[in-house]
């Protein structure tokens, strides 16, 4: 038996005993680790991974995935305990833009709404009127009919909006690194390589890739459509995790991803030992002041209602 796998079964066994004592649930999103996803009660994309919490009984969230995530359980928890094992674990996208700096663009453009990607921090979906996933920007967008709309943070996520509505989009010059990392050539070489598999890329790519995609869609909705699809074969442009997740469920199924560079670090950065000892030393806790947390709340729930 290796080292490592000593390791593991030691920190599994840990994790496993004290989520019971702490009445925590473990949330992992689709990019996180293979043994972290094994660990969680619940693998998912973010904001549903937080509806999922806020529905359980358990007064602790651990939240395997990247901080703003953990922020958006705590807007929507805020009566239980949400800890991230690594705070440093960021989206460098979401930093692309501030609370102060959305303010400034509000004055430059006071008719426009602004809808806000979900991958930002408390702060700014608090400055802003409404929120969006992946998912549902195409119907957030269309619901506001003809009004100028200040998308932040994603321009690419905008763009690729704005292609499927009439909108007039003010894009905000924010983006993933790692979905950013996805050229066009990486999909047509792909295409060449796997002549027979359905590309599957997610909308924070750019725009001239998901043009040569069968579909553009966020990560609760590539493992509806692999789930549905005839295809035996997938090209996937986003980050590794998800890989793992769709070989795990649909182990018939192969799964090639479109460059070897869909690696996120900051995803990678919660590991066995660092859940284990979110655990066991009840932090480090991530909390939101709660007159953002008040703010922030209701452009979710106006999303909601949609």
């Amino acid at each position: 038996m290796s080292t490592e796998f000593k390791e593991d079964s030691y920190y599994i066994d840990q994790i496993n005993r004290l989520r019971k004592e702490r009445n925590a649930v473990i949330l992992a999103h689709n990019y996180q680790r293979g043994e972290v996803q094994d660990i969680a009660d619940f693998v998912g994309d973010s904001l549903g991974l937080s509806r999922q919490a806020a529905s359980t009984e358990a007064e602790v969230i651990i939240f395997c995935g990247v901080r703003f995530m953990a922020e958006t359980a705590v807007i929507l928890s805020p009566q239980k305990i949400v800890l991230l094992p690594d705070l440093q674990a960021g989206c460098p996208m979401a930093d692309m833009i501030t609370a102060p700096q959305l303010r400034e663009a509000k004055q430059k453009h006071p008719d426009a709404t602004v809808v806000c990607y979900v991958n930002s921090s408390a702060e700014v979906k608090a400055e802003s009127d409404i929120c969006c996933t992946s998912t549902n920007a195409i119907s957030v967008v269309k619901s506001l009919g003809k009004q100028q709309v200040l998308f932040v943070p994603d321009e690419h996520l905008g763009r690729y909006v704005a292609s499927k509505t009439e909108a007039d989009i003010i894009f905000w010059p924010g983006y993933c690194p790692t979905h950013y990392r996805v050229l066009p050539e990486d999909i047509l070489k792909a295409k060449e390589r796997y002549p027979n598999a359905e590309v599957i890329v997610h909308p924070e790519c750019r725009l001239e890739v998901i043009v040569l995609a069968d579909e553009a869609l966020s990560t609760g909705g590539i493992i509806k459509y692999v789930s549905e699809s005839a295809a035996d074969e997938i090209i996937l442009g986003t980050e590794l995790g998800m890989a793992y997740r769709l070989q795990k469920d649909y182990p018939h199924k192969r799964v090639h991803l479109a460059t070897e560079k869909l690696i996120c670090p900051n995803m990678k950065l919660i590991t066995l030992d660092k859940i284990a000892s979110a655990l066991e030393n009840m932090r480090p806790r991530v909390t939101v002041p709660d007159n953002v947390r008040d703010k922030a709340k209701k452009t979710l729930d106006r999303m909601l209602a949609i």
